[in-house]
């Protein structure tokens, strides 16, 4: 079992690296760098990079969420997403029709992994994303 993992843990720069890989279709990478910083009590967490679906051109992405002191991650609108397991492990949210399922990989600290595998009537894909302290 990993050492729990705090908020501050995550604070500052990393690179990231996610692949998407659906049950069909065009596949994709994302190449990018994350920064947690602190904002109201808590982290907020911006991502930027390249974003190429296989066969098109490449285009810039942007996502934002907020992670509270209990490692709750919440989308940039204020809706709850998801509560990251200090240990690592499963965790899930259920975006209606939509079910995704993660997993934390903190073994490789301070590398880590996070893996969500999403199904519904529309998706069916696997997402892995590897971050590196920058």
């Amino acid at each position: 079992m990993s050492k729990a993992r705090q908020l501050g843990d995550f604070e500052g720069s990393w690179t990231l690296s996610r692949r998407i890989m659906p049950r069909r279709g065009a596949g994709a990478v994302f190449e990018g760098t994350a920064i947690w910083s602190r904002a109201h009590g808590g982290l907020r967490y911006v991502e930027k990079g390249l974003m190429q679906i296989d066969g098109q051109a490449g285009m810039q992405a942007e996502r934002r969420y907020f992670w509270s002191g209990e490692l709750s991650v919440f989308f940039e609108d204020g809706r709850f997403f998801h509560n990251v397991p200090p240990h690592g492990g499963e965790t899930e949210h259920w975006c209606d029709p939509d079910t995704y399922k993660g997993i934390y990989d903190f073994t490789r600290w301070p590398q880590f992994e996070v893996t969500w595998q999403v199904t519904g009537p529309k998706k069916d894909y696997l997402s892995k994303t590897l971050y590196t302290r920058a």
